[in-house]
């Protein structure tokens, strides 16, 4: 099955000794869930994934899954700079009971197309687990090309669908037209939620629906449902908080001092990462509240 609708790329709590809090995580999970989100996406870059361990990231895969609802599907992050230890952490999510992994395009070294075709290739063909091919440039330090996207599809029914984080129209424009019908194009950044679904896309994974899974759900149920104004106010209201969280702030700081604010333990970032500071948590704290109040 593609995936639709809207998935959250969950944070991972961890305490101030840098452990992973499963009490913590269990109430985000009901949180997330009482929203009616289509499902959570663990041990990705919202979760801190690359400060994990590989048995820290196998408990909370199998964590989720014991605690989401049977309807909130659990994919899993198996990204890695090597194939060789991304076809590992693509097994255990396997194993783990994760329905899918989400894959970033190699990183570190920049590939060239042929390589990163062949990365994703070798490891749909090595693991039989549908494969999320995730393009964050941010992170990455470019963008996959949709013709790669388009060649590795063609060659490999395991590829089932496309996150995109690059926040470029075109870039998701042509994916889907290259193969739009053959895999779920998905929005990676709020800014892109309903241009992805005007353009023929059929869902979002985004960081921002960690503070805001309603306002999420609710943006993609008013488009499905043809009510465009419901759909574009749901839309300011993820593009702002999007500002506030991913652009003007530490994404990983600031979503937890968002649901922190909010009453739950999401804890504090893993070192390197730090805490927001004082004044800037204020900031987040007065802009989660606005979007409940008449002058939004």
């Amino acid at each position: 099955m593609k995936p639709e609708g809207i998935y959250v790329p969950n944070v991972t709590p961890f305490d101030d000794r840098g452990d992973i809090m499963f009490d913590a995580l269990g109430q985000l999970i009901d949180f997330w869930a009482g929203a009616g989100v289509s499902g959570l996406v663990v041990n990705a870059s919202t979760g801190e994934a690359l400060y994990m361990t590989r048995e820290e990231k196998r408990r909370v895969i199998e964590y989720a899954i014991e605690k989401a609802p049977q309807e909130c599907r659990v994919f899993a992050g198996t990204a890695a700079p090597s194939t060789r230890e991304t076809i590992e952490l693509t097994r255990d999510a396997l194993d783990a009971g994760a329905e899918a992994a989400l894959i970033t395009t190699p990183f570190f070294y920049k590939p060239t197309r042929e390589e990163a075709k062949q990365y994703f290739v070798d490891v749909i063909n090595a693991v039989d687990l549908p494969v999320i091919l995730y393009n964050v440039p941010k992170f990455t330090g470019y963008s996959v090309e949709p013709r790669t996207v388009a060649a590795i599809a063609e060659e490999c029914s395991g590829l089932v669908a496309m996150k995109d984080s690059s926040g470029n129209p075109g870039t998701m424009a042509e994916v889907i037209r290259l193969c739009g019908d053959e895999i779920s194009c998905l929005s990676g950044s709020a800014d892109m939620v309903l241009p992805t679904l005007n353009l023929g896309g059929r869902g979002a994974i985004i960081a921002v629906a960690n503070a805001i899974p309603q306002i999420s759900v609710d943006l993609y149920r008013s488009w499905m449902e043809g009510d465009m104004d419901a759909a574009g106010e749901g839309q300011r209201k993820a593009s702002y908080v999007n500002k506030v969280l991913v652009l003007e702030n530490p994404q990983i700081a600031a979503i937890k001092a968002a649901l922190n604010e909010m009453g739950f333990n999401a804890g504090a970032p893993r070192r390197p990462l730090l805490p927001l500071p004082i004044e800037a948590a204020k900031k987040v704290a007065e802009a989660m509240s606005l979007l409940s109040s008449k002058g939004f």
